[in-house]
């Protein structure tokens, strides 16, 4: 089949986008950029490159609303106190003992309800510096702990990530998060493990590093976890009854429910206010990210990865976590990755006989491996969370992906191997 656009200007697009996001150009601007100059260069003439990448970013349309109305609940979570609340709590009933398992459950918890991985890090960092401090760990080892939680806690999550797979497979919201419950367990164990290894490596955390938070007012924990049971709640009525309660009406609905319990409601309209400001960057993003879309959707770059994985002879899935993988880095970015990936491939694996919840959870494992690299906002806030300096935030890598490649890893034999027998 000819396509409008070659996979060298596939490829052209998405060198172009990773050069100007590296030139610090916001990457929705890097991304669109890339897009056109590759339909360009690709041969598809100007008509047809604006027209693939409208189309393209159309098809984002839905996955946008939904994860603006996502910024309810996250900025109810985040802006009452309710992240650090959980974060407190998890960390009060492990101890300082089990200081890094503390830490990597936390950052998991509050990625799992529903809070962005960098928020999240940065949410529980000021604790994870104070007990780095009295344990005697390094900011490495509590990075990595956070890190890792954080990417086990964001697969199965109603973040715009899993939104957005969701929506491109046309399977419920709740499927693909219940999808990452498993391999989220092993990202822990992972995690802890790594962690435990580098406890000792990398700079300490001195006394002047530490941020006093103790009057600081936050609800319970018990209330604290309503919105997101509620949001929760309300998102399994579909496969348990049939009853389908869209993550437009969901996601905020918890976030209500959570502030009413609190007895913050009067707060609602700021918290509202926070999550849109926290969500809008991240709707504009994925607008840029379909327009990239609709260029390597329309290119001879899928085939040139599937003729890639039917050379080294492996399954058909695989294709799945590969462009997860591939997307993610390209972009530094979950969200970005596993848009694009899904996007671009989730049409050809379900002709090719994978199913829609198996390609959903391996594109979305995959987007977790390398998507921490420097050329993405997630690097540079992580290691401004702990107080890190850049050399020793790059060292931190290959300990992420293998976090990251754990997941696909155990995802591709639940969802791929397990699909085939």
């Amino acid at each position: 089949m000819i396509m409008p656009v070659s996979a060298l200007g596939a490829v052209i697009a998405l060198v172009i986008s990773i050069v100007l996001i590296l030139r610090k150009v916001p990457p929705v601007y890097a991304l669109v950029a890339g897009a056109l100059t590759g339909g360009l260069l690709g041969g598809a003439g100007l008509t047809t490159t604006v027209d693939l990448m409208m189309e393209g970013a159309e098809g984002i349309i839905p996955a946008v609303l939904r994860i603006l109305a996502a910024g309810v609940l996250a900025g109810v979570l985040i802006e009452s106190g309710a992240a650090a609340s959980l974060a407190n709590g998890v960390v009060r009933k492990l101890g300082e003992k089990k200081a890094l398992l503390a830490l990597v459950l936390a950052t998991m918890v509050l990625t799992a309800v529903g809070v962005f991985v960098d928020v999240a890090v940065i949410t529980v960092a000021p604790i994870a510096l104070a007990i780095a401090n009295r344990a005697g760990l390094s900011r490495t080892a509590i990075l990595l702990a956070m890190v890792g939680g954080g990417k086990a806690g964001n697969i199965m999550s109603p973040n715009p990530n899993t939104i957005a797979v969701a929506e491109s497979f046309n399977v419920p919201l709740t499927s693909v998060m219940a999808a990452g419950i498993i391999p989220a367990v092993f990202g822990v164990i992972v995690t802890y493990i790594l962690a435990k290894r580098v406890s000792q490596k990398g700079t300490m955390v001195p006394n002047e590093d530490i941020q006093d938070n103790s009057d600081q007012r936050i609800p319970s924990m018990f209330t604290a976890i309503i919105a997101p049971l509620v949001a929760i709640g309300l998102l399994v009525l579909r496969p348990l009854f049939g009853i389908e309660v869209d993550p437009m009406l969901a996601l905020p609905a918890g976030g209500i429910a959570g502030a009413l319990v609190m007895g913050k409601i009067k707060g609602i309209n700021t918290f509202i206010i926070s999550g849109l400001s926290k969500m809008a960057p991240v709707a504009v993003l994925l607008l840029g990210t379909g327009t990239l879309a609709g260029i390597i959707s329309n290119s001879g770059l899928q085939y040139v990865l599937i003729d890639s994985i039917e050379f080294l002879g492996l399954p058909s899935y695989a294709l799945a976590p590969a462009s997860g993988i591939f997307m993610s880095g390209a972009t530094a970015s979950t969200t970005a990755g596993a848009v694009v990936a899904s996007e671009v491939f989730s049409g050809t694996l379900l002709e090719m006989g994978v199913a829609g919840l198996a390609g959903a959870a391996m594109i979305h494992s995959g987007a977790t491996v390398i998507d921490h690299m420097p050329h993405g906002s997630f690097f540079h806030a992580t290691a401004g969370s702990v107080l890190m300096g850049i050399q020793e935030r790059l060292k931190l890598i290959p300990y992420e992906s293998l976090v990251g490649l754990t997941l696909a890893i155990i995802s591709t034999l639940l969802f791929g191997v397990f699909q085939l027998f």
